[in-house]
């Protein structure tokens, strides 16, 4: 048990990371992904695993050694028209996927007891801000990651369904796609959620909060080394069980959803019949809980990768633990409350909330490029890392990530 406890104290910002990945948007776009391609499109689940718990470890790695933030670090090392065009790009990528995750929030309350959607997506943003803002992130975070608990059920529908494995591993190894601008699409709508730009800011910002929780101002080599072996788990760890989760989503939807012939999800009631095999009555009540605890795990990292970004440009103090009562974050925890409102009033605007959380996985999917090739740009300067600068197999990952995620847009661009 000891040995137990001693490994789960390593698992931190990034177990956090890889739950708050699987955000509404994130169970929208593969619910979608599974009904419209069937099996065809779980490839991309086990494709992007190595990536994105590499582009992950690069954030993570320039938070801790640098001592700073992403943003802080990219205002030191680009122009200023490069760092407020990145910074710029998070901002809209993050309220629109604030936006999207409360309106998919509100109508999962709406689909449990009725009532109107857009006063839920108003009192679920007021309740993030003042929980962002008075309580500690770590101190409710325990509590609502039992809510993300109900994503199980989607594991649970994959065991009791009859599913011919042999079938699952050809179609996910060979998968059977027509390579046009809807396939496309659809893998940066799935690229982009599981590779997000507000998952590098939250990580790196999360590192330098353990990092100056720790006391450790310039730690030794020694302590950089263990660190860094730390973070190494960790992210491995967060991005197994997030892509985990993610498999099952897709698969669970093309062995209910698409086998049944429906072939697009447009409202959050279709979600749910992928659950009734094994939650039966009880479907909407799973598919409600998982929507609502992601998404209240999902939004304060949203906002708080904000909040870091836009403090770090400003060069405002830029921690969870600063306390406005005292008079403490104003800047900071003022971008935070902008940039959850500015998604709620985003809620009002005609659109179906599962739409909406698809198209806020395309544009992610597009921001993210310029925001990873400055990040290994960073990630390799001995002026930001100094002896810590990454090695060849995390350089060539990297890399090799944000080159596929560029080709990817690119295709679709011309498709």
């Amino acid at each position: 048990m000891k040995v137990l406890r001693d490994w789960l104290r390593q698992l931190g910002p990034g177990l956090i990371t890889g739950a708050a990945d699987d955000d509404p948007s994130g169970i929208a776009t593969y619910s979608q992904a599974g009904a419209r391609f069937g099996y065809s499109m779980l490839w991309s689940l086990v494709f992007t695993l190595p990536l994105m718990t590499a582009i992950q470890i690069v954030s993570a790695r320039i938070g801790y050694v640098s001592g700073r933030g992403l943003a802080a670090n990219m205002k030191q090392a680009f122009p200023r028209p490069v760092l407020f065009g990145l910074v710029g790009l998070l901002l809209a990528a993050n309220t629109l996927n604030i936006a999207a995750d409360v309106a998919a929030m509100a109508a999962a309350v709406h689909l449990l007891i009725g009532g109107p959607t857009q006063a839920y997506a108003l009192a679920f943003g007021i309740a993030s801000v003042l929980m962002q803002v008075f309580l500690r992130y770590e101190s409710y975070v325990r509590w609502l990651k039992w809510l993300t608990l109900a994503l199980l059920a989607y594991v649970g529908v994959v065991a009791v369904l009859n599913l011919d494995w042999a079938d699952v591993l050809a179609r996910t190894v060979h998968p059977r796609l027509d390579w046009n601008r809807d396939t496309l699409l659809m893998v940066v709508a799935v690229f982009g959620t599981t590779i997000s730009p507000y998952l590098f800011f939250w990580q790196a910002g999360q590192e330098v909060e353990d990092r100056q929780a720790d006391g450790q101002a310039a730690p030794t080599t020694e302590q950089v080394r263990a660190h860094l072996h730390r973070i190494k788990l960790d992210t491995h760890v967060g991005m197994l069980f997030s892509n985990l989760i993610a498999f099952c989503i897709m698969l669970a939807t093309a062995a209910t959803l698409h086998k049944a012939g429906v072939h697009q999800i447009d409202t959050s009631a279709q979600a749910v019949e992928a659950l009734r095999p094994v939650a039966g009555a009880h479907a909407a009540l799973l598919f409600s809980l998982g929507i609502i605890g992601t998404g209240l795990l999902a939004v304060p990292v949203l906002a708080g990768s904000a909040g870091y970004a836009v403090a770090e440009v400003a060069g405002w103090r830029d921690s969870l633990s600063l306390r406005l009562e005292r008079g403490e974050g104003r800047g900071f925890y003022g971008v935070i409350a902008v940039a959850t409102l500015g998604g709620v009033a985003l809620c009002f605007a005609p659109m179906d909330p599962v739409r909406q959380l698809f198209w806020s996985a395309v544009f992610n999917g597009i921001t993210a490029v310029p925001i990873m090739a400055a990040m290994m740009v960073l990630a390799t300067r001995p002026a930001v890392m100094g002896r810590h600068v990454i090695g060849p197999k995390l350089r060539r990952l990297g890399w090799a990530a944000t080159a596929v995620m560029a080709l990817t847009v690119l295709a679709l661009a011309v498709a």
